[in-house]
């Protein structure tokens, strides 16, 4: 099993910035891929951010410019650099683990509030 803990949500006016950090604990397993999803009220989850394992990373449209995504594969822990945020970026954010299996791991969420 994988745990995934996401942290470094909150509150933050229109044009700031915030970072997210996600931490892995538990078995090692096989990856195709991991990245940021998120889910704002009343629509479906969406992939934000990835890395595959095939190297390469993909962004939302939505997002290119403004996220960045990296990781620390010493500290087992995935980032997603936020700026110039927009109300829109308002959602739960989730991490998420795909296993080579075709099964998925998920974190708890984060709630990033994008507000003046």
């Amino acid at each position: 099993q994988v745990q995934l803990v996401e942290s470094g949500g909150g509150l933050v006016q229109p044009g700031g910035s915030l970072r997210l950090s996600c931490a892995a604990s538990g078995s090692s397993i096989s990856i195709n891929a991991m990245g940021w999803y998120r889910q704002a009220p009343g629509k479906q989850r969406e992939l934000v951010a990835r890395f595959t394992i095939g190297g390469t990373t993909n962004y939302a449209d939505s997002v290119k410019g403004r996220f960045t995504i990296s990781r620390d594969n010493a500290k087992n822990t995935m980032y997603l650099q936020m700026n110039s945020l927009k109300s829109e970026d308002t959602a739960v954010y989730y991490c998420n683990h795909r296993a080579s299996w075709g099964g998925d791991y998920w974190g708890q969420g984060t709630q990033v509030t994008v507000s003046s």
